[in-house]
């Protein structure tokens, strides 16, 4: 996910996103804690887009108390 794409969501798409993300991640640590996980760097990406969205939410909350 590209940051253009989460740019363009609301801020209550991004906290969807948020959660499906984190749910993402735990499925693949327990994936990965059980040795069923073929990809491994599947966990860096979705770690990344994580931080994405993070950063997108907070630049929300800055516009927004700005105005």
């Amino acid at each position: 996910m590209k940051a253009a794409e989460i740019k363009e969501m609301t801020v209550e798409e991004m906290n969807q996103k948020l959660v499906s993300l984190k749910e993402e991640l735990f499925a693949l640590r327990f994936q990965l804690a059980i040795s069923q996980l073929d990809n491994t760097a599947k966990v860096k990406a979705v770690k990344k887009d994580i931080a994405r969205v993070k950063t997108c939410l907070r630049q929300a909350e800055l516009a927004q108390s700005a105005e």
